[in-house]
């Protein structure tokens, strides 16, 4: 069974867009780009093991295995124009795996990174949540946003919800970007929150450095998850429309 969630195939599109979750969430969180993206456009989004479409499957804990496996998981889905799109943990995952296809022959047409420092900074915003107790990690995803306050109705799902974010943001921190990285050669798109304290603007600035290629960011109102609800349609049409100004999609 297939580790994505496709919410509305496109058979032959002129993008597909692979999408990668944030720590602790799963693919259906994204599921909502697909009403706001163009016809043409497939939206193929990944579950990480211990969610959704892995539901069974133990989390994974290290961001070296979580790039290894991403990279196997996205080649049956690169036989048209693709781009890669990741959130927070999911950023990391979109940079490191479009690394790693660029060095096979088989880079993405662009990158969009979300509500991620860059990886210049990661010593700087490494914040060992995993080790905190259950109580006080709950208390600061809550604050976070993104979480729905009434997960504590439902103990099961906690300690579930909990168990998962835990190992992603072990995952997050144990992110050891290379000091000699290659550069993406694709262009890079930066987004971000303008509240955000888990991403200030200079520290998603700082993506520049990742590419060779061209560069281009925008903020939104709110905070880390700036995006959710109401605002995605706004969020996705918008990255639609920068990516075609840009001329980074074939006319």
């Amino acid at each position: 069974m297939t580790p994505f969630v496709r919410p509305r195939p496109v058979e032959k599109p002129r993008l597909r867009l692979i999408g990668f979750h944030h720590a602790g969430g799963s693919a259906s969180v994204y599921y909502p780009m697909s009403r706001a993206l163009p016809d043409d456009w497939d939206l193929v989004l990944l579950d990480l093991p211990g969610r959704g479409k892995r539901h069974g499957q133990q989390p994974l804990h290290d961001m070296e295995e979580l790039v290894d496996l991403a990279v196997a998981d996205v080649q049956p889905w690169l036989d048209a124009p693709f781009a890669i799109f990741g959130h927070s943990l999911g950023a990391i995952l979109a940079v490191e795996v479009s690394r790693r296809l660029q060095a096979s022959g088989n880079a993405p047409s662009f990158v969009v990174v979300s509500g991620r420092a860059a990886p210049a900074y990661q010593a700087q915003v490494s914040r060992g949540l995993h080790e905190l107790e259950d109580d006080e990690l709950l208390a600061e995803l809550l604050a976070l946003g993104g979480t729905p306050d009434r997960i504590r109705e439902v103990p099961g799902f906690v300690e579930r919800f909990l168990r998962i974010s835990r190992a992603d943001l072990k995952a997050v921190d144990s992110y050891k970007p290379s000091a000699d990285r290659a550069p993406l050669r694709c262009p890079i798109l930066a987004f971000g929150g303008m509240g955000d304290a888990w991403a200030p603007l200079d520290m998603v600035l700082a993506w520049e450095e990742e590419t060779s290629g061209d560069f281009h960011t925008r903020f939104f109102p709110g905070g880390h998850f700036y995006f959710l609800g109401e605002p995605f349609a706004h969020f996705t049409r918008q990255l639609v429309t920068d990516a075609r100004e840009l001329a980074l999609v074939a006319a």
